[in-house]
Parts: C-alpha cells; structure tokens; sequence
C-alpha cells in the first residue's frame, strides 16, 4: 500500500487506567522511526470513566457495551479530528476483555465509523488474528519498542516497561536487525500495576489515582499479602503471557481489612515485586529498564521497582523520549506496519504459532 515511504501516521490508545486517550505522530516507514510528531490527549469525565467501567468485562451484544463503544469513537475522533497531517490512523479501541484463553479479546470501538467521521484511513482490530492463531494478542507495542532501542542506539540487551492498569515488559537484543528475529524479542505481562491501586483509591477516596505515590509513601507494606501475591500460578508460567485488567481481581480484598495508606503500599508493592519476578524470565538481566506509562509518575512504584529488582529503573524521559505517548506512538506504527503487511507479533511477544500480521484497515465511506 505504502511502498516502503515513510508517512505521518497518528496513533491512539486508551487504556486500562481508564482515565483518558493519548493521540501522538510518528513519521515512519513501519520499520525505521523517522521523527515524532504532535501529541494530544483528552481526559475522560467521571461520566464517561464510569461508562467504561460499567462495560469492563463484558462482551459485544451485552448490555452497556455498545454506548461505551459510541463513546470512545466520539472521544476519539474530537481528540484525533484536532491533529493534522496525518495519511493514516492507528485505532486501537478501549480493551473490556482479554481472555485469549477462554473466548478471545474484546476492543469496543468501531474503525470504519471512526474513518468515516474523520475522513482518513484506520488501521484497528490488531489483536484478533494473533489470539485466532493461538497467541496471547498481547503485548502488541514490543516491535515499536525494537524500533525504539534502535532509534536510542541501545547496544547491549535492555527492557521498556510499560506501567497502565497492566504492567507489560519488553525484553529486546538490538543486536538483531528484525524484530521478528529469533532471540530479538520476549514480551509479556508482568501483573497488575496501576488498575488495582486506582480501584483502591476510587472506592476509598472518589479519586483517580494515588497521585506520585503520595499515599503509598505514608503507609507500611503488608510483606504477607506481597508473598501470597507471589505464589499465583500466573508468575510461574513461562512468558509470553498476558493480562485482563480484571485478572487479580480479589487483590482488593487481600488489603480490604488494612488502612487506606497500607493498603496503597501493599498493592504498590505487589505491582513492583511483580515485574521484579518478570524480570526472572529474561534470558539475560537487561542493562536497563526504561519505564513509560502513568505508573512511572508514581515515585513509591519506581522506588519499589529498583529496590525489589536490583536493576537500574529510569523513566523513558532521560534518553529523550516521553513516557505518556509511547502507547499511542505504537499504534502509530503498527498502522504502517499493517498498511504494509509487515508483521505485527511473533512468538516471542505473544506466543503465537509464527510471525502474524494482524489488523484491519478501514477506509472513509
């Protein structure tokens, strides 16, 4: 479709945290990162959070799912209908389940309807194909982060952590040229991160999140709920593997009976003794972990992170890059990857059977 030119593509993302949709440019070729380009986000109303999270966990036909999937596309498009200069959009949708295992994945929000309103091509629908040829549909921003590591000039082999509801890990040698290389790439889910801390402080407080990891920082961790945290058999099956937002869902009631600043700590320090355990996985300790995401504002979850792990933990800031688009930006340049049938997962990121090129482009009527 392309021919291998570089184009400005605008990606979106909304995710687990369910506080808003980042909008972000990236000129490239689906292989090399050229520049970035403008960012937008727009935050969603209490209203609107609570229409998502009254969808979590359902399925398409089920009540409450279709308003929510017309709201993200309206979201969407008033925050991407602000961006210009874009020849294709990357839709990645709001994610209600993600059960590869048991049913599938479902991403509410409909790409044609989005092309339609903004009159520009979308590139959706990136996890069904991986999930129908047996991968896990997720992670999907690990061959942006390959890309990343290239654009950074990484060396040696290192880590991007991604820190939403979900914490995401992404293991790359930027020794090899593809990332669908074998032994370029390991992703996988490291466990929750910010959804069960911002659950906590939703019901306990009406707030979003536990803003910097203030609250965390004045409370004292419960090690035993940390420890039988550790022992699910999530972090015991070997990677790729991955998430729903809801997959620890009785977290909250391992800390219902502490107080509120305990509570926060505890689950700030599962989320970090969780990717501390990922971490184990690696075929080789990463150099560095460069975290992006909303969790690398909170300074209680970086500190656990580091203390837990021994391995030097940055925000993505500090080689330049910005840590609350790098989400959008992927789906920036998965849609130039699926506009040029390039692969967009491998085993190594989802454990699918072979290299899978997923997606779906819709054009305006």
């Amino acid at each position: 479709m392309l021919e291998g030119r570089p184009i400005w593509a605008l990606g979106a993302m909304s995710g687990t945290s369910l506080d808003g949709v980042d909008a972000a440019m990236v000129l490239t070729d689906g292989e090399a990162i050229h520049a970035f380009g403008e960012t937008g986000y727009r935050a969603y109303s209490d209203n609107e959070a609570g229409v998502l999270r009254a969808a979590l966990g359902r399925w398409p036909g089920e009540p409450g799912v279709e308003e929510a999937a017309r709201m993200i596309e309206r979201c969407h498009a008033e925050l991407l209908g602000t961006l210009d200069g874009a020849e294709l959009i990357g839709f990645h949708g709001q994610t209600l389940v993600h059960a590869p295992g048991a049913g599938g994945t479902h991403q509410a929000g409909d790409g044609h309807r989005l092309a339609t309103t903004l009159g520009i091509a979308v590139a959706w629908d990136f996890r069904s194909a991986d999930v129908a040829l047996g991968g896990e549909g997720a992670p999907l921003a690990p061959f942006y982060h390959f890309a990343l590591a290239k654009f950074i000039g990484e060396r040696a082999p290192m880590a991007f952590l991604n820190l939403g509801g979900v914490g995401n890990l992404t293991w790359i040698d930027p020794f090899h040229v593809l990332p669908e290389a074998e032994g370029a790439l390991l992703a996988f889910d490291t466990g929750p991160a910010n959804a069960p801390i911002n659950d906590l402080m939703w019901q306990r407080r009406h707030a979003l999140c536990d803003d910097g990891g203030g609250l965390a920082d004045t409370g004292q961790v419960d090690e035993g709920v940390v420890t039988r945290f550790l022992e699910d058999a999530y972090f015991y099956r070997v990677p790729p593997k991955s998430l729903d937002r809801a997959g620890f869902r009785g977290l909250l009631g391992a800390v219902a009976d502490l107080p509120d600043a305990d509570a926060a700590a505890t689950l700030t320090a599962c989320a970090g003794a969780a990717v501390a355990r990922g971490l184990e996985h690696c075929p080789t300790p990463p150099a560095r972990l460069l975290v992006c995401g909303g969790g690398r504002k909170n300074a209680a979850l970086m500190r656990e992170i580091a203390v837990r792990s021994g391995c030097a933990t940055d925000p993505v800031e500090v080689v330049g890059l910005d840590g609350d688009m790098l989400e959008a930006q992927a789906f920036a340049y998965l849609a130039v990857r699926v506009a040029r049938g390039l692969p967009t997962s491998c085993p190594g990121t989802t454990g699918v059977a072979a290299n899978v090129g997923g997606g779906l482009i819709s054009r305006p009527d």
